[in-house]
């Protein structure tokens, strides 16, 4: 059994479908913490937030690039993925505290692309801090 799961095809589908499933659980908890629903505003064209949530997906995915490049076992590499998805949310919260002059989920619900470009940027720019500090 132990050679099936070191075959490399069977280690990256392995790692991919559960990458997935950790991207959609993510999201989930993300539109649980935004005032508008990520895929209805998404399906009106709302720019600004198909950028936001753009960049948690490329954000999610880059954390756990560094999650499987870094750690042997898949419960390992999706505990260090959730640790890093704490993070990015936590980076969302700090991010709507230093712009006390307007709410970040307003602006974006009001599809003010300039507001989803910089969320989508910090999504991206922590992963890559994020994912460099998974040992």
């Amino acid at each position: 059994m132990n050679e099936f799961w070191e075959n490399e095809l069977v280690s990256t589908a392995a790692h991919y479908s559960v990458v997935i499933l950790c991207i959609f659980v993510s999201l989930a908890i993300f539109e649980l913490v935004t005032k508008y629903r990520n895929w209805e505003e998404i399906q009106r064209g709302n720019l600004a937030v198909a950028m936001a949530t753009g960049g948690k997906i490329f954000g999610l995915a880059n954390i756990f690039r560094y999650s499987i490049n870094n750690h042997d076992s898949l419960l390992t590499m999706v505990g260090w993925g959730f640790f890093g998805f704490i993070l990015l949310l936590l980076g969302y919260f700090i991010f709507e505290f230093l712009t006390p002059k307007f709410k970040i989920d307003e602006e974006i619900a009001r599809d003010n692309r300039a507001v989803g470009f910089i969320s989508l940027t910090i999504s991206v720019g922590l992963s890559f801090v994020i994912g460099a500090g998974i040992g």
